[in-house]
């Protein structure tokens, strides 16, 4: 007799089916002052507010936006660091619904490289211990000798020689260590790699490095990556799709050539313009388009659109409702209820300007 399988939940994944599916995700924390009364009460600081999208295997979407804005959070949100509500599935499963052994599998296949690579590693393990820790952490069992070879053939695949593995992090400079940090997160062979902003605290000619890196590695292993920045040329270069995020919010997401060539959003339109343009030249004759006003606290965001403070577009009606993602074209969508119509002109500073 066949023994009926339990019920699921989730979907199954199929072939079509997005590696990750991220559904209103939301983000909120409970703050009160420093020094504050004990009866002095708690605020809510949303740091995420209802993002949803989509990331296929194989693919590298790219997060934009302004300090602020979310886009740690978010990432830490979808490897479990930090609470969250909504929908997170991975490969068709709820990772929100999975018990918490079941749950410390799937992280074997989501791995996570870090900001700051000097931070992200133990001044007092050897950079063999470093990168070999997720292995013998998930997998206890395994023999040094699978181990040694393993840890080996993560260093070479970063570009770094497999002598190093007894030296120390202080040792290494900082691509260096960004490099340790990429090869830590290979050891377990994941699905998905989030990568929090990699290359912001490495000098200029570090950071092509290491984004070639990253770009060469989703081609040979096929690896789903989030890759956060501030840097609009910097996640073009390296992303399929680029979602850009504002105080919490998606503000818009369309494939990376589409974004840039076909802005529907004003703040995507403000940050595109705000990329340098590699001919002194032009670049010193062109305006430079400037956002009035200062971001707003995530305390006390505005009702409706969030961005309406610093929007030239803004009307009484973007207060009344939080606009949704509209579908502007093939698989690009804006937030934005006046999408469709020319954007006013920003303030204008000449680029030479103080």
């Amino acid at each position: 007799m066949t023994v009926p399988a339990k019920a699921s939940a989730t979907a199954p994944a199929g072939p079509d089916r997005p590696i990750l599916e991220v559904r209103d995700l939301r983000v909120t924390f409970a703050i009160r002052p420093r020094g504050a009364w004990p009866w002095t009460p708690w605020r809510s600081l949303r740091a995420v507010g209802g993002v949803s999208f989509d990331l296929h295997a194989g693919e590298a979407l790219g997060i934009v936006g302004e300090s602020g804005s979310g886009k740690s959070t978010l990432a830490r949100a979808i490897i479990g660091t930090v609470p969250s509500e909504g929908r997170i599935l991975f490969e068709g499963e709820d990772l929100s619904r999975l018990p918490p052994e079941a749950r410390r599998m799937r992280r074997r296949d989501i791995q996570m490289i870090f900001q700051d690579p000097l931070a992200a590693l133990n001044p007092r393990m050897t950079v063999g211990d470093i990168v070999a820790e997720p292995l013998t952490t998930h997998f206890p069992k395994t023999p040094r000798a699978e181990v040694r070879r393993r840890v080996a053939e993560a260093l070479e695949r970063v570009g770094l020689l497999p002598t190093m593995i007894n030296r120390y992090p202080h040792e290494f400079s900082g691509g260096q260590c960004q490099r340790i940090g990429i090869a830590r997160a290979l050891i377990l062979r994941p699905k998905l790699l989030l990568c929090d902003e990699p290359v912001s605290a490495l000098d200029v000619s570090v950071q092509a490095q290491v984004v070639n890196l990253l770009r060469e590695l989703r081609r040979d292993l096929g690896i789903a990556m989030l890759f956060i920045a501030h840097d609009l040329s910097v996640v073009r270069h390296v992303s399929d799709r680029i979602l850009v995020m504002y105080l919490g919010r998606l503000m818009e997401i369309a494939p990376s050539r589409e974004m840039v060539a076909h802005p529907r959003h004003p703040y995507t339109q403000a940050l595109i313009a705000s990329v340098p343009i590699p001919d002194p030249r032009r670049e010193k004759a062109r305006p430079r388009p400037v956002l009035e006003g200062e971001l707003p606290s995530p305390l006390a965001p505005p009702s409706g659109c969030v961005f309406r403070t610093r929007c030239p577009k803004a009307r009484p009606d973007c207060a009344a409702e939080v606009p949704p993602a509209f579908p502007v074209g093939p698989d690009h969508r804006a937030a934005c209820l006046y999408w469709d119509e020319p954007t006013p002109l920003f303030a204008e500073t000449p680029a030479g300007a103080a």
